[in-house]
């Protein structure tokens, strides 16, 4: 292929090596080819550019990759776990799974009994016969207990551990093994535990919290794999049982396969990345309701229609019972709620108005859809936290270099979805608390549900976010993130932007506003330039007196305008005679009622609270900005008047 230089290659041919993800040495090849067949400094020079920008692709889809790995993998379990297995097969793949999710040298699962006692079901990666049908007892061993407190035990040195409870049993297959690091997590489902799950090395180990989550996760999964692989197993015995019962039995298989097919529908919108909106619309319309999603802190998500009229408190009262319970609960009115657990952390809860008598299927199917909604905000929240860390170097590289802003990285932005060409407001929040990390983490998931970009400067939240209302954005980041943090947060705004270069003036901005709130003893409050008035006018760059005058006294301006009346004067009159309308009548040569009249149009232009001190300090400064811009520019009239 022949480019625009006499026969040299062009930037066609770059493009064709990028999707045929050519190795590095092609391209460097492509510029020599270009070299030698005599192509022109400005054709080489484009070239180049595009060999750099094909490179810095491939190296973004890299990082991009890694990022999505770890997600990758955790999602690919839950898919593998909604085939059908039986239950030792299902076994062997859970194990399978965990020892490669955290690259443990071993894994195993252990299954209780009813009468408490436990034996190990399964293993991988052993070096012995000896694991596989131990017997655990009661009460020793990480399982024991992790199932006791139903949250992770671990140890990196599991045999010098003293706080253990050890068992002979136990302890001799560990040393045969040659294990150090041990972790359990417990399979809990509902109030119950079905059993732990294991990982080990053979060398001491600290886990992290993240592979602590992830194995927590991956339990959580398994035991509704687990339970599902036993009800279905029941489910087939009883089909076997029970076919001569005919119509009645043939009505229960029914609806057990209808939950079951309600719930691979609600599992596959999950994995192939619907929203929130379409998983609640496709669980209301499965169960024959209305149903609504809301937060930890009772704030609703999304709904499918109008919910009947609630008794807030009794809701309230129903949601920390069914917290407690681990199940959904009834409510009057065949309103049911049912609680959005992700292990021990509390996501929401889902409420459900029927239009008829929930089944115990139906019960089922809803504690079922809470589950797939507690998948799909983790795994949103697992993209947020992977997007993280470009939002906060795109978020540097405005604040540091308005500058620069170049078409690399406006590119860069546009990838996620952000289009700064577009009007944004930039708000800069502080938790008082100084509980910044939870707040770190919240800001992340919230700037990728909103379309916008996070970061951290000077012990504070900053989130550059779409739209035109710096106040109102404000007000909803800190009405989220103070219920969430348990105290006050302070929060400045400004905006909205003119484009990219502008993020950086904004910000400083909103920081300006920030810091008057602190002056002001108004810490836990919300400013921006509007709600600031003419103090908002003096911290603001451009100085818009314009704006100001219009926001302050438009009204009145405009009736003037538009009656040929003289309300303007008359408040000019009114305050020049320290608020006497008798006075201000004498300036006017007019009749008082005739003030009064003005000055009562003036309170229906202006609002009834117009003469209160603080508003009246800013009409007056209006008014004298007014007349100062009047008269300069009388002044620059007359001065290029010719003589």
């Amino acid at each position: 292929m022949s480019g625009d230089d006499g026969g040299a290659p062009g930037a066609l041919v770059v493009l064709e090596l990028l999707a045929a993800d050519a190795p590095q040495s092609r391209y460097d090849a492509l510029l020599e080819d270009a070299r030698c067949a005599g192509a022109g400094e400005a054709h080489l020079a484009d070239l180049a550019r595009a060999v750099d920008l094909a490179r810095s692709v491939r190296a973004d889809a890299h990082r991009s990759k890694q990022r999505e790995a770890a997600l990758t993998a955790l999602v690919d379990t839950a898919h593998d776990l909604t085939s059908p297995y039986d239950i030792d097969g299902l076994l062997r793949l859970i194990t399978r799974r965990a020892r490669r999710l955290l690259g443990f040298d071993m894994a195993w699962l252990s299954l209780s009994r009813t009468d408490g006692s436990a034996y190990v079901r399964t293993s991988e990666g052993e070096t012995t016969a000896l694991n596989v049908g131990l017997e655990l007892g009661t009460g020793k061993g990480l399982g024991s207990i992790a199932q006791e407190r139903r949250s992770p035990v671990w140890t990196a040195d599991y045999l010098a551990d003293p706080a253990i409870v050890h068992a002979p049993g136990i302890d001799a297959v560990v040393e045969a093994e040659g294990l150090r690091a041990i972790i359990a997590v417990p399979l809990r489902r509902g109030s119950s535990t079905l059993g732990a799950l294991y990982g080990s090395d053979r060398a001491v180990r600290q886990f992290t919290p993240d592979e602590i989550g992830m194995l927590l996760s991956l339990a959580d999964l398994a035991a509704v794999a687990i339970e599902k692989a036993r009800l279905l197993e029941q489910t087939r015995d009883e089909v076997t049982e029970l076919e001569a019962f005919g119509s009645r039995t043939n009505t229960a298989l029914t609806r057990v396969r209808h939950l079951w097919e309600c719930h691979a529908r609600l599992a596959g919108l999950v994995l192939d990345g619907a929203g929130l909106a379409t998983l609640a619309r496709a669980t209301a319309d499965a169960l024959d309701g209305v149903l609504q999603v809301r937060d930890p802190g009772g704030r609703p998500l999304t709904a499918t229609g109008e919910l009947p009229d609630l008794d807030e408190e009794s809701v309230t009262k129903g949601a920390l019972q069914a917290q407690m319970d681990r199940r959904p609960v009834r409510l009057p009115g065949e309103l049911w709620l049912a609680p959005v657990l992700a292990g021990a952390e509390d996501l929401g809860v889902l409420l459900l108005s029927a239009s008829a008598p929930l089944a115990e299927e139906d019960v089922r199917l809803l504690q079922l859809a809470a589950q797939s909604v507690a998948s799909l905000m983790l795994i949103q929240r697992g993209t947020a936290a992977a997007e993280g860390p470009v939002h906060d170097e795109l978020l540097a590289d405005l604040l540091e270099r308005p500058h620069s802003v170049d078409l690399h990285l406006l590119e860069r932005t546009r990838r996620l979805g952000i289009d700064l060409d577009r009007p944004h407001v930039v708000v800069v929040a502080r938790p008082e608390g100084g509980e910044l990390g939870k707040a770190v983490a919240w800001a992340s998931s919230y700037a990728y549900r909103m379309g916008g970009l996070k970061g951290v400067r000077r012990g504070c939240i900053v989130l550059v976010l779409p739209g035109g209302d710096a106040s109102a954005a404000a007000h909803r980041a800190s009405g989220e993130l103070s219920p969430l943090l348990g105290h006050a947060v302070s929060t400045g705004a400004a905006g909205p932007t003119d484009g990219p270069g502008e993020v950086a003036r904004v910000y400083a901005e909103a920081v300006r506003c920030l810091d008057a709130l602190t002056a002001l003893d108004g810490a836990g409050g919300t400013a921006s330039l509007r709600e600031l008035g003419f103090l908002g006018l003096l911290l603001s760059a451009d100085h818009d007196v314009e704006s100001f005058i219009a926001s302050t006294i438009g009204p009145v301006l405009e009736y003037d305008s538009d009656r040929m009346t003289g309300l303007t004067r008359t408040l000019d009159a009114y305050f020049a005679s320290g608020g006497s309308p008798t006075h201000a009548a004498e300036a006017l040569h007019v009749h008082p009622n005739t003030v009064s009249r003005r000055l009562e149009r003036i309170a229906e232009l202006l609002g009834a609270d117009w003469q209160k001190p603080g508003r009246a300090l800013e009409i007056q400064m209006a008014l004298r900005l007014r007349k100062a811009r009047t008269v300069l520019h009388e002044r620059r009239t007359a001065g290029a008047r010719p003589e």
